[in-house]
């Protein structure tokens, strides 16, 4: 049995080299349902998707190195938890997107011509049907040939529709691919990503310096409280790496937000917006009620006296009580007397 190497890096993720076509280690592990074959990893190997730039599992990797030690191989694990920047994360996510593109569309260009040569199979075997729609003669010695003819240019037709139907859905796939890193640097998608950066290196901090947690009844009253003590030794080193990583992605992405401020990104905010101000945001206007730290407060889309929250990173367009377009100059509100707004469409008129 050869030796297996079950590896784990930020940059490649987790990793199990070292097997072969039919030497066992696929039955090993296949119970484990993560592990998936590229053929593009080196000369091919296993490896668990989505385990670049996170820490790893090791309760996986305990599992696939017993289940394969259990079938008679010798494993060495070797992993380096060292995060990676943020920067060079965010460089690396750009470069194997751009190669995706690339393959994608060398892809479509391949579906292209396969589409292309089907329907001229096509066009040839419908010109070798009688002319003018003749009818198959019956009991006629053209009765086979023809109806040869008609099923070839049948089928030659379905397989031409199939082959521009694959070469649609190459050309979505590639230019959906395309879009993917503008995407990613959406100034909406950028203030999520953010809340939920955020929102988890508080959870880490948390868990770092202790906290309690109180348990109350129907009335409010406080029936249990539940200390939690200061993290120690080795999960506290952990914490203080992971909290270290998160604030150096805080910080890469309010650096991209503030780019795009500057280049007039809308970043609506409880600074730039007013009770009564009518937003548009998820397909129609609404009418600011209120006005929160994280939303705003809007009657109920569905009608009725209850209120929704639209989180200010949906809002598209904002005019003021009277009509007046509302936007971002300078980082401050500014209100715009020469400019109204469609109500319908959202847009300047």
């Amino acid at each position: 049995m050869p030796t297996l190497t079950i590896s784990h890096t930020h940059a490649e993720g987790t990793l199990l080299n070292g097997t072969a076509k039919g030497d066992g280690s696929y039955d090993a592990i296949k119970s484990l349902r993560r592990w998936k074959w590229s053929r593009n990893i080196g000369t091919g190997s296993w490896y668990v998707p989505g385990s670049r730039d996170r820490r790893a599992d090791t309760y996986l990797i305990d599992r696939t190195r017993t289940a394969l030690q259990a079938a008679g191989f010798e494993v060495t694990v070797e992993i380096d938890d060292t995060y990676r920047s943020t920067a060079e994360v965010e460089a690396d996510k750009a470069e194997r997107q751009a190669d995706r593109v690339a393959a994608l569309d060398a892809k479509a260009d391949r579906k292209d011509g396969a589409a292309a040569a089907a329907g001229a199979a096509h066009e040839r075997a419908h010109a070798a049907l009688p002319p003018f729609g003749e009818p198959v003669k019956l009991g006629h010695h053209s009765q086979r040939r023809h109806e040869k003819a008609l099923d070839t240019a049948w089928d030659k037709l379905g397989k031409s529709v199939e082959a521009n139907r694959a070469a649609d859905e190459a050309h979505r796939r590639a230019d959906s691919a395309s879009r993917t890193t503008e995407h990613r640097y959406n100034p909406g998608v950028i203030r999520r990503r953010l809340d939920k950066l955020e929102a988890d290196k508080r959870r880490f901090e948390r868990a770092r310096d202790g906290y309690t947690r109180q348990f109350r009844d129907g009335n409010g009253q406080v029936i249990m409280v539940e200390p939690h003590e200061p993290a120690t030794g080795a999960y506290r080193e952990r914490l203080e790496t992971d909290i270290a990583h998160l604030a150096e992605d805080i910080a890469f992405w309010n650096t991209e937000l503030a780019k795009a401020a500057e280049t007039g990104a809308q970043l609506w905010d409880k600074t730039t917006i007013v009770v009564g101000d009518q937003v548009y945001a998820v397909g129609s206007w609404h009418e600011v009620r209120r006005v929160n730290p994280k939303s705003i407060t809007i009657p109920s889309i569905i009608g009725g006296s209850w209120t929704d929250t639209i989180d200010y990173s949906k809002i598209k367009s904002v005019r003021d009580a009277n009509g007046r377009k509302v936007s971002i100059r300078y980082g401050e509100r500014s209100v715009d007397v020469s400019a109204a707004v469609d109500l319908d469409q959202g847009v300047e008129l």
